[in-house]
């Protein structure tokens, strides 16, 4: 079966994360994705490390972080900042179904890149732009970072000990949803296109995204009028919820709904904490969250962690482990789905990688290709867009 994206060419002139993990996404869904980078450096993220890569010929590949968002993808180094640059992106822009950039708000208009001088010569072409605050509005010409939009956005407000200070998530949170968004508004694009005959313009912004991910936690707010504020690892909505200790360690509890936590009761040795009238309902067990969070907690730490997992699992109540991330590609589920896999690359042997989580038919959804070198694909684009000029 061919791949859902086959036939589909994006133009990526982007660079860093938001707009990269985009095209990545659209690469391993099929996507010819011609990466556009500056001569010599490339993408800053080639430089973002260490941990550095090597080939198998021993040739510097680049930082990892750089191939945790380029598989797939081809690279073509050209500076657009001159004339001959940009005839040749233009070129490439009026034979390509859709472009993804991240530059400043009108920063590639003295170009004639943007997205109203390409659509002249490609009305089909789909243009999404990522930056940090969109394309219009009083913060529109700032430059956007993740670590300030998580900040902005009521994050990191929400994340932390409730004594402690805001913190961060330990990924680009905003950049990897503002990524994952601008593919959904590119596929949507490119279905309406299929009905209407023309392209259109999608106007991501980290900020945007940041807000509208806040998904229960604004809507507390807009309810209620009551600002959420950090919890640690409790659950505003929902009791027990949370991490509790055991003996040697930690371990979560997710106790969804009232049979669970009579389980969970059962399974901890105190069935009569699920018997309390003021614990017969979420409502009530969050009326009463400290004075039953802590007698669960006095209970919990009784057992080793690895026991009361095994008594939880067979009692039918969500809990898990705190993996590191090496205990996490230890994980014989993580295993047996094939989330950790080797990619091919240019120098003749295999880098490791993340897989893509879309599986369809049974076929995760991943390049077989690992990140390009740079440039490596300059020569046989600038000879095919020769070609073509050459057969018109």
């Amino acid at each position: 079966m061919p791949l859902p994206l086959a036939g589909i060419r994006v133009l990526e002139l982007a660079r860093i994360l938001a707009g990269p993990w985009a095209g990545q996404l659209l690469a391993d869904l099929g996507a010819e994705v011609i990466k556009v980078e500056r001569p010599g450096a490339g993408d800053d993220t080639r430089g973002w490390g260490p941990p550095f890569m090597k080939g198998a010929d021993g040739a510097d590949i680049g930082a990892a972080y750089f191939h945790a968002t380029n598989r797939g993808k081809r690279s073509v180094a050209v500076d657009f900042e001159t004339e001959d640059g940009q005839k040749v992106i233009r070129a490439l822009a009026a034979r390509t179904d859709v472009v993804i950039e991240n530059f400043k708000v009108g920063g590639l208009a003295k170009y004639g890149l943007d997205y109203e001088s390409l659509a002249k010569d490609n009305p089909r072409l789909v243009y999404c732009s990522v930056t940090g605050f969109g394309q219009d509005g009083p913060y529109a010409p700032r430059a956007g970072y993740d670590y300030l939009v998580q900040g902005m956005g009521g994050l990191m407000d929400l994340t932390g000990q409730p004594d402690g200070e805001p913190q961060k998530v330990g990924v680009a949170f905003a950049d990897i949803f503002t990524g994952l968004y601008a593919t959904v508004g590119i596929l949507a694009a490119l279905r309406r296109r299929e009905s209407t005959g023309k392209g259109g313009r999608v106007d991501m912004a980290l900020l945007d995204t940041q807000v509208s991910v806040l998904a229960n936690q604004a809507m507390n707010y807009l309810a209620s009028g009551v600002a959420p504020h950090r919890m640690g690892n409790a659950h505003p909505n929902i009791v027990p919820y949370q991490v509790f200790p055991a003996s040697d360690g930690h371990l979560i509890v997710a106790v969804g709904n009232d049979g669970q936590f009579a389980r969970f009761c059962t399974a901890i040795g105190a069935p009569e904490l699920a018997l309390d009238p003021r614990h017969h309902t979420n409502a009530g067990r969050v009326a009463n969250r400290d004075e039953l969070t802590a007698a669960i907690a006095a209970l919990t730490a009784t057992f080793t962690r690895d026991d009361l997992l095994a008594r939880l699992e067979k009692a039918g109540v969500p809990a898990g482990p705190i993996n590191t991330v090496a205990q996490v590609f230890e994980d014989p589920q993580v295993i047996h789905r094939g989330l950790k896999t080797q990619l091919k690359e240019a120098g003749g042997g295999m880098v490791p990688a993340v897989g893509s989580p879309i599986v369809i038919d049974g076929q995760r959804m991943v390049s077989p290709c690992a990140s390009p070198r740079l440039g490596a694909d300059t020569q046989a684009v600038l000879t095919l867009l020769e070609q073509v000029c050459a057969r018109r």
